[in-house]
């Protein structure tokens, strides 16, 4: 008897929610859409919170949330709107398209439309799809033809198809009326860039910078007047989770006109967070560009730097180089004293410089990543035109080694650094040095800047030449 009245009590909740299946979709569109906030990683990955007013009579119904992302993640949805249970949910995301109908249609009879040669009246003749893979496959009276000429003409749109994204839920209200709905998730198609542009003075001692977020929204769904915030940061997302798709990145034009900082920073967990400081329309398929943050007379300083090898120290090599290239960093502290003081999220540095007749003219761009507040941001511009080196090994001798690990060196080197500028410039000569090292002797005082690390600042003067000689001994 127990058995028979559960069985009886689960046909009749299976029947009622089968009636609530079979009942047409509440459908909740982007015009009940109250307010939407979008929350961009720096992963191809997004949270969306979709605020929709929602009218919803008691008992078991599907709502349908259209114009959501295409590229949404079903598991990771969260709907609040007081006491709506969630019996199920479906992400429908089987458009229509031409293709896609023919499909649905094989084994059901459609029109066939065709023009009389003679008369050029359309003709409709019953057709019936016999498959849709390879082109199309038609059974037309007796005949069957794969290279039909003429359209296809369906009788209706089937029901598992739809026009847009849509997300549907089975849901369950103990009370009837309007209420509030938020609908949160993580979607891909959804990116974002830092590009910043620098101008340097010139005297290369100070730079305006602004900052600029290019948005990338390839989702599949538009978010008019949303909340706008962007996480930098590396957040860690299960590998699988996430949809390995290239995003484009294009660049940013050669050079955009200073804006106010428009986004305002805050510390979440152990990332930044910027928000922006008004609602924006986010487009679908649209880059969009937001002014970032606007620095002015950012103290910096130029540097030029020749950096070796090791390899050299522990074998003959004679002629190491001649005319080597010397590159040109800039170098800034991101603190308020040099006129910064924020975290820089990673991006793209492009720096200008006016000419002689007070033109802009690019001279070098560069990556950076995260920099927080006080650290230091280089960038590696290219290499000077006008200052170069020439090096060789002047002599070298093994003092000592037989086994694995009791190798000695000694090495000497000769260094001659050119320039041909009208003004004096000071280069900095950076040296790994392998093993246990010791300089014996040397021209200029040289700076161990790490355990394998020895540089040597040296001052060239205007069109002329200095040369810095030293001799190392290595053990290992």
């Amino acid at each position: 008897m127990k058995h028979l009245v559960f069985s009886v009590a689960t046909l009749l909740l299976c029947a009622s929610q089968g009636l609530a299946l079979a009942a047409p979709e509440i459908t909740v569109s982007a015009q009940d859409q109250q307010a939407v906030s979008v929350t961009i990683y720096n992963k191809n990955l997004a949270l969306v919170k979709d605020r929709r007013h929602v009218v919803i009579p008691q008992g078991v119904h599907t709502l349908a949330f259209r114009e959501v992302s295409a590229r949404i993640k079903p598991e990771t949805v969260l709907l609040h709107s007081g006491d709506l249970r969630i019996l199920e949910q479906n992400f429908e995301y089987d458009l229509l398209t031409p293709h896609s109908l023919l499909h649905k249609y094989v084994g059901r009879e459609v029109s066939l439309v065709k023009r009389h040669p003679a008369t050029g009246e359309d003709q409709m003749v019953p057709a019936k799809v016999l498959s849709a893979g390879d082109g199309v496959v038609l059974q037309v009276g007796d005949r069957i033809e794969t290279e039909a000429v003429g359209r296809l003409v369906y009788p209706d749109v089937p029901a598992n198809l739809r026009d847009r994204p849509t997300l549907t839920m089975l849901v369950d209200s103990t009370t009837p009326g309007e209420r509030e709905a938020e609908l949160s998730y993580l979607t891909g198609g959804l990116s974002w860039q830092a590009d910043y542009v620098a101008e340097l003075n010139a005297a290369d001692s100070q730079l305006n910078l602004s900052g600029w977020v290019t948005l990338t929204n390839e989702s599949g769904a538009r978010y008019p007047r949303a909340r706008l915030q962007l996480v930098a940061g590396d957040v860690n997302v299960v590998q699988r989770d996430i949809e390995a798709r290239a995003m484009t990145k294009d660049a940013l034009p050669m050079a955009m006109a200073p804006a106010p900082q428009a986004m305002t920073e805050e510390a979440l967990f152990d990332y930044h967070l910027y928000s922006l400081d008004r609602p924006t329309d986010i487009g679908e398929k649209q880059k969009k560009q937001v002014a970032l943050l606007q620095a002015d007379g950012v103290a910096c300083r130029k540097e030029y730097l020749l950096a070796g090898h090791d390899y050299y120290y522990t074998a003959q090599a004679g002629e190491i180089g001649r005319k080597m290239k010397v590159g040109v960093f800039i170098e800034l502290i991101n603190d308020t004293a040099s006129g910064l003081g924020m975290p820089i999220p990673g991006g793209i540095v492009r720096v200008y410089k006016k000419d002689g007749s007070g033109f802009l003219q690019f001279v070098g761009e560069d990556k950076v990543d995260h920099t927080p507040e006080k650290e230091t941001l280089r960038l590696h511009l290219g290499d000077a035109f006008d200052v170069t080196a020439d090096k060789r090994q002047t002599d070298f001798k093994k003092i000592e080694g037989g086994g694995r690990y009791n190798y000695a060196f000694e090495s000497a080197y000769s260094l001659q650094l050119n320039n041909a500028k009208d003004e004096q410039v000071t280069v900095k000569v950076r040296e790994p040095m392998p093993g246990d090292w010791r300089i014996l002797d040397e021209s200029l005082p040289h700076r161990k800047e790490s355990a394998n690390t020895a540089s040597w600042q040296v001052t060239v003067p205007p069109k002329g030449k200095t040369a810095l000689t030293y001799r190392v001994r290595i053990t290992y």
